[in-house]
């Protein structure tokens, strides 16, 4: 594998935690394996590993960009990565806040309700 994937894999791990990575690692299969790479080594490799902005701030941002484009399956998944980013509920509530005016109020309020959703199964956990 080439170094951005190794990378990836790291920050993946660092940032979703072992057993996130673990369960996608043995669901992949040959068809989407291609897909699988590009955004081991793109976004986790690339975009993630990059030292210009903190976790948390990546955190933030990422939340905020999968509300405003109504990407909302994704936004539980990264909720609980904010336990290893160091993003807290309150930045999550100012990202929110940034996607009610700048790209509309459902979707913050649909983004808002998945992320409190997710923090109360973060709790029982």
């Amino acid at each position: 594998m080439s170094d951005k994937y190794e990378e990836g894999m790291k920050t993946r791990r660092r940032v979703l935690g072992e057993s996130y990575v673990d369960k996608a690692e043995a669901n992949k299969t040959g068809f989407d394996e291609p897909f699988q790479t590009l955004i081991t080594e793109g976004a986790w490799g690339t975009v993630w590993a990059s030292d210009g902005i903190s976790l948390r701030e990546r955190s933030m941002l990422t939340l905020a960009l999968l509300a405003a484009l109504g990407n909302f399956d994704e936004i539980p998944m990264h909720i609980r990565a904010t336990a290893r980013t160091g993003a807290s509920k309150q930045d999550v509530l100012e990202a929110f806040q940034h996607v009610a005016v700048y790209a509309g109020v459902p979707r913050a309020n649909h983004a808002l309700k998945l992320a409190l959703a997710t923090y109360a199964e973060m709790e029982l956990d």
